[in-house]
């Protein structure tokens, strides 16, 4: 985060030189209010470029026996341009080392599950899933260990985590 800060403040400054250079190079007729306005967009322009970006930067990172099984997309208000460019905000990803069957039931799949969310400190939360892959049956573990079977879920056929899991 601080040097996202500090890349933001950088873009700021070269934005205002250029501004700067222009007022140059038309012998100070160009408007001097252009200098904080050029220094505003330089800054929103790279805010917005790590926005989008970053879905990149955190697949380029992870593992390789990560898998992004599922990406999320949500419109906000303060971001007016997401309503027509939408942009990954959070992403599902199977930690593929992490899948075990039971010796005695192989149709049961056991694996963690991390899900990322784009903030400014960047949350991650973690769970570990049970998957019946015959009846396509998601269940979360508590902590203990024990079914949370109340918000079990059924996945549909063509689901990626289904297909990396049960493959």
């Amino acid at each position: 985060m601080f040097w996202n800060l500090v890349a933001t403040i950088v873009c700021g400054f070269a934005a205002a030189g250029i501004a700067m250079g222009i007022r140059t190079a038309t012998a100070k007729k160009a408007p001097r209010w252009l200098i904080p306005v050029f220094a505003g967009l330089g800054m929103m322009g790279y805010q917005i470029y790590m926005e989008y970006h970053w879905y990149d930067q955190m697949t380029a990172r992870m593992p390789a026996e990560s898998v992004v099984v599922a990406t999320e997309t949500q419109a906000e208000f303060w971001r007016p341009w997401s309503f027509f460019f939408p942009q990954i905000n959070r992403i599902t990803v199977l930690d593929e080392s992490s899948v075990s069957r039971h010796p005695a039931n192989t149709d049961t799949a056991r694996f963690q599950l991390y899900h990322f969310r784009q903030t400014y400190g960047g949350r991650v939360s973690k769970g570990t899933w049970l998957l019946n892959c015959p009846s396509r049956e998601l269940v979360a573990l508590a902590d203990d260990g024990a079914p949370n079977t109340d918000q079990m879920r059924k996945l549909t056929t063509d689901n990626t985590l289904l297909q990396e899991v049960c493959d």
